[in-house]
């Protein structure tokens, strides 16, 4: 009889085994794995962001970057990389994922957007998914593809590399800058954009309104967001 059952167990183990292999295989199908870039992306000036969804001062930074690639897109690559603090923010990787499923069609800064503009939304959720399925829908996303690329390993696998890329480079917080390959140094929204400016041979705006958005977003960076041993 114990010998039937354990049979019986096995045997149902390698059942779960065979079909979580398909349902992978199934989901990475036609998955391509792209970089995520705005702006002009043959621009000799390149700025690479190392970003957590989840990290209150990436959201923080979002906005500004998000003007930044406006203003200067055409001179400017800007270039989105994944480094979710996985050991501090539990639902970093299952949103970068959500973004990665949107990149699938076309969509990933659009899904980026939505991502830190709900921050609080999901963040502490434990069900974060159905957050990011309600963002989907909104973005117009075919929802049957996003569910199958939100289980997609290559996807995840990529989010991932990108985190050990990051470790590799010494980077501890996020969001991390690099201009041209430097590790950019800052203690305001206001130097972040001049050394932009500044690489770009640009004189950065200083009107009125400017000024007012600055103020309105805290113009003194709060610091980034540290990985914890």
């Amino acid at each position: 009889m114990w010998k039937i059952i354990g049979g019986l167990i096995i045997l149902a183990l390698g059942a779960s085994f065979v079909y979580a292999q398909y349902a992978a295989k199934q989901a990475n199908e036609g998955v391509t794995t792209v970089e995520h870039v705005k702006g002009n992306p043959d621009a000799e000036v390149v700025l690479v962001e190392y970003s957590d969804f989840e990290c209150p001062a990436c959201a923080q930074f979002y906005p500004y970057v998000k003007d930044i690639v406006e203003e200067y897109g055409d001179q400017l690559r800007f270039e989105y990389r994944h480094f979710p603090l996985i050991n501090i923010h539990p639902n970093a990787v299952a949103a970068a994922r959500a973004s990665e499923a949107a990149g699938q069609q076309g969509e990933f800064f659009a899904m980026h957007d939505k991502l830190f503009e709900g921050q609080s939304e999901w963040a502490k959720s434990a069900a974060p998914t159905r957050v990011f399925e309600g963002y989907a829908e909104e973005i117009g996303l075919d929802m049957d593809l996003f569910a199958r690329h939100m289980n997609a390993t290559v996807l995840e696998d990529k989010v991932m590399a990108q985190f050990d890329e990051a470790r590799e480079m010494g980077f501890t917080g996020t969001p991390t800058f690099t201009l041209n390959g430097e590790v950019m140094e800052f203690g305001t929204f206001d130097e972040f954009r001049e050394q932009i400016a500044a690489t770009l041979g640009v004189v950065p705006e200083t009107d009125e309104s400017r000024a007012n958005e600055d103020e309105e977003r805290a113009v003194n960076f709060e610091g980034t967001v540290e990985l914890t041993p």
